[in-house]
């Protein structure tokens, strides 16, 4: 594999990411289904896997930058499938809507397990490692576009969990934004 269709896979991959994290996004924000901890754990960890192929478009791709990317799909895996053996017992309810018949702790899980498998067989390429000088992003206005939408979305991660939880622990389950409510004097 050349490192030019590396740079593009890492590329798709963050559009992945970021698709996923938009849809969370759309939840949280037009729905109003406030991220349980759990689930901001979870988005945690595919801004972990988005910061392993941001590296690897920023500076070429690495086994390291694919490690980053392994443990933030661990991580968040790990969380996820918590998520759903709390919620697998009959009677204990779920949390947030289904999408596509599923809840979004559940294709967390899913996801998670296709970035440890796609990471996996990325290893298997040596030739993306060649070290030619190359400009950042490769030139390539995909990787570009990828890199900042995943970047804007990281930021927006920090915001909306600062504005969720406080500066405290976070409400579980959550039911209205803290920051917001304690400056608004609702206390």
């Amino acid at each position: 594999m050349t490192p030019e269709l590396s740079r593009t896979l890492n590329a798709l991959g963050m559009l992945a990411v970021s698709l996923v994290l938009l849809l969370a996004y759309f939840y949280q924000l037009k729905l109003y289904e406030l991220p349980c901890p759990l689930c901001l754990l979870q988005r945690v960890g595919f801004v972990a896997v988005g910061v392993g192929l941001g590296l690897n478009l920023l500076h070429g791709a690495r086994p390291r930058h694919y490690g980053i990317m392994l443990l933030g799909a661990l991580f968040g895996g790990s969380v996820a499938v918590r998520q759903i053996l709390l919620h697998i017992v009959p009677g204990t309810g779920h949390y947030g809507s289904p999408v596509l018949g599923l809840h979004y702790y559940t294709w967390a899980a899913i996801c998670f397990f296709l970035i440890l498998l796609g990471t996996a067989i990325m290893l298997m390429f040596d030739r993306q490692y060649d070290s030619e000088p190359q400009p950042r992003f490769g030139g390539s206005v995909l990787a570009k576009a990828a890199f900042f939408i995943m970047f804007g979305l990281a930021a927006l991660n920090a915001v909306s969990t600062l504005v969720e939880c406080g500066p405290g622990i976070c409400a579980d389950p959550p039911t209205s934004y803290k920051l917001i409510d304690e400056m608004g004097g609702d206390g």
